[in-house]
């Protein structure tokens, strides 16, 4: 059934893209139960804070989402031990970096280290928080803020967890371009938070683009930001490029959780009769 008219947000859309349409029956379905869920919790809730579907719905998501992205890392810890037993996937890590290192020269090792130390613990924390800082006065509403707060807080769990799960060793210091580091390498946390980070960044500004070149320009921004905070470290050896590809593969998985999350919170905000319908759906004669 097609969308009614209805009175647009400066969230809800992506240029002519609606966040709170679900195309899909999985979707609308994941809609539907996230709104049962926050319906029923509603009465509980309302003991400490009044709240409504849409904003309960999106902590149910998010805490579920969380679960589930601990079990990944645990998963992909599992399925490291076993690549690592069969000599599968990790027998490309020693020619690559070989091959990083004769790429090497001071100038281009200076340059890279100033590089990687953007998306560093110190680094990325303020990249992001000018980004979202911009967003929020721009928009004068603090999704912006929640979103980030929570992205940046399940990213930094899963890179403490991972790293304790696996426990993996660095690269030897001697093909590594110093200042060394001591942690541990799986995955790699450098490339986890950036992908995360600038994920989530980028959504927030396709929202709040409006030209098709900004939006395919900011796309393409953060896709080689990104990719270019995972190589550099291979190049300064300082990871693996395993632990690189779980960064990126987890740190997606944890953005596009939170990207859904907010999603959610839109349709239930702007489309509250959803909670009502068996799988997502919208009722006949409901606003949609």
């Amino acid at each position: 059934m097609p969308d009614s008219p209805r009175s647009r947000t400066p969230d809800d859309t992506i240029g002519a893209r609606d966040l709170t349409a679900w195309h899909t029956r999985s979707g609308r379905w994941l809609v539907g139960l996230f709104a049962g869920v926050a319906h029923a919790s509603r009465p509980a809730a309302r003991r400490v804070v009044s709240w409504s579907s849409a904003h309960l719905a999106f902590v149910v998501f998010a805490v579920v989402a969380l679960v589930v992205m601990a079990a990944l890392v645990e998963g992909v810890e599992t399925v490291y031990e076993g690549v690592v037993g069969r000599d599968g996937l990790t027998v490309v890590d020693q020619p690559v970096l070989d091959a990083a290192i004769t790429l090497r020269s001071p100038g281009l090792d200076s340059a890279v280290t100033a590089f990687t130390d953007v998306g560093g613990p110190v680094g990325m924390p303020i990249l992001a928080l000018v980004a979202v800082a911009v967003i929020t006065w721009r928009r004068r509403r603090w999704t912006p803020v929640v979103l980030m707060l929570i992205a940046a807080a399940g990213s930094l769990a899963m890179t403490i967890v991972g790293k304790g799960f696996v426990d993996r060793a660095r690269p030897p210091a001697d093909l590594a371009v110093p200042p060394l580091e001591v942690s541990a390498s799986f995955p790699s946390g450098h490339t986890l938070n950036a992908t995360v980070l600038t994920t989530v960044i980028v959504y927030l500004v396709l929202i709040e683009t409006t030209a098709a070149w900004q939006r395919t320009l900011t796309i393409t921004l953060g896709t080689l930001f990104v990719l270019a905070m995972g190589l550099s470290r291979v190049f300064l050896g300082h990871h693996w490029l395993t632990d690189v590809l779980a960064g990126w593969l987890i740190g997606l998985a944890w953005a596009l959780a939170v990207i859904t999350a907010h999603r959610l919170w839109l349709t239930l905000r702007e489309r509250p009769a959803v909670a009502g319908s068996p799988d997502g759906i919208p009722q006949e004669g409901a606003a949609s």
